[in-house]
């Protein structure tokens, strides 16, 4: 008779979003649950022991995962288990290709960092469908998709693609899910907007522990990263946002917490770029006190080195 994975530890952050962290990189999972239980299940780990445990604890609250999410394509935030369920795991249309065209490349990495995952499940992403409603927000940052969750897409098309209306009151008390898309660190990256929570989940921005780092793919890294920044500041004020998850760190909480977030990523970005446009020869440190650690560090100097080679 086999173990049962222990139950991975969750804290609350606001009326039923809780997070998890991980033991590689800080990672942090979301979980939103609704009142009935259903339950959205965002990045869900990296090992499979978390995914495992994860899976474990939503048990045991009684909660039933309905939906999971992907921040981004990234091989890291495209995992999956059994012990889940069977369920929509949806992303941004632009992700879900992009992470089509890297499937062989990710599945080497998963198999070198974390070994053991059911590889048929990996990165079998969902695009967010069309609602049938047509609209936007409106404003400067209309790229907004609803969230099919806690119920099931309706009048989807095929194209999985397209602008949806701003949040309206769920019914009978279910939380609105907004997806805010830019193009910052990832193809497709999607920022989920909790409203009436007032959280934002950013996936792998605004990080305490990691500096921006670009998607060098890109053929303006730092002008589409600044570009992201801007949409999820915008995501923040309108929805009166006082909590922010990002991919890998801590919770920041509060405006002047999430404030100094976006203070610290545009410093760095101003930085750097006055470094690439500097003397070829010159420092390539950084004041930036999340420059620590090997891989930062290795991340910064590839980052570096890639804009100066592209002056």
């Amino acid at each position: 008779m086999s173990t049962p994975p222990p139950l991975r530890e969750l804290h609350e952050i606001a009326d039923g979003v809780h997070v998890a962290t991980a033991e590689i990189w800080t990672s942090l999972t979301t979980v939103v649950v609704a009142p009935d239980g259903r339950a959205l299940v965002v990045d869900p780990g990296i090992t499979v022991a978390e995914v495992e445990s994860l899976a474990a604890q939503i048990a045991h609250r009684g909660w039933r995962v309905t939906a999971g999410f992907s921040t981004h394509p990234h091989w890291d935030h495209v995992l999956w288990s059994r012990s889940l369920g069977d369920v929509p795991r949806w992303a941004c249309p632009t992700a879900v290709r992009a992470q089509q065209r890297s499937l062989a490349e990710d599945l080497v990495k998963v198999e070198r960092e974390a070994p053991g995952h059911d590889l048929t499940l990996f990165g079998r992403l969902r695009p967010i469908p069309v609602s049938g409603t047509g609209g936007s927000t409106g404003g400067a940052h209309p790229d907004v998709l609803h969230l099919p969750w806690p119920d099931g897409p309706r009048h989807a098309t095929p194209s999985g693609a397209g602008a949806m209306p701003a949040a309206m009151p769920g019914a009978g008390g279910e939380p609105v899910v907004l997806v805010v898309e830019h193009q910052a660190h990832a193809p497709g990256h999607g920022a989920l907007v909790l409203p009436d929570a007032g959280v934002i989940v950013v996936g792998d921005m605004l990080s305490d522990v990691e500096v921006p780092l670009l998607d060098l793919e890109s053929p303006d890294p730092v002008g589409e990263y600044r570009a992201g920044l801007d949409v999820l500041e915008h995501a923040v004020s309108e929805h009166g946002v006082h909590t922010l998850v990002p991919g890998h760190g801590h919770v920041a909480t509060g405006s002047d917490a999430i404030w100094e977030r976006f203070g610290a990523d545009r410093a760095y970005l101003d930085a750097l770029e006055a470094a690439a446009d500097g003397d070829a020869d010159g420092p390539d440190g950084s004041e930036d006190p999340r420059v620590t650690g090997e891989w930062v560090v290795g991340e910064h100097r590839k980052q570096l080195d890639h804009l100066r080679r592209a002056r």
